[in-house]
C-alpha cells in the first residue's frame, strides 16, 4: 500500500497535462474545440467489459450527426 499511496495523484497530473496540451493545440489552429465537463469512470473488471468498452469507443462517433448535441456549439 506504501508503494500505492506514494503515485497517488499522478495520473491527475498526467491527464491535465494531455488536456492543457491539447487545448493549446486546438486553440492555436483555431480549432472549434471543448472539453466534456463531466464524465462517468469506471472500473474495468474483466475482458468481457474491455471489450464492451473498445466497442462503445469504436462505434460512438458513428452516431454523432444523431446525437441530440450535434450542431450545439
Amino acid at each position: 500500500m506504501q508503494n500505492i499511496s506514494n503515485h497517488q495523484g499522478w495520473l491527475s497530473v498526467c491527464i491535465g497535462g494531455i488536456k492543457s496540451s491539447v487545448t493549446k493545440y486546438a486553440n492555436e489552429h483555431k480549432l472549434i474545440f471543448g472539453w466534456q465537463s463531466r464524465f462517468h469512470d469506471h472500473i474495468v473488471r474483466n475482458q468481457d467489459e474491455m471489450n464492451k468498452i473498445a466497442e462503445y469507443i469504436e462505434n460512438n462517433p458513428l452516431k454523432w450527426e444523431i446525437d441530440c448535441f450535434y450542431g450545439i456549439h
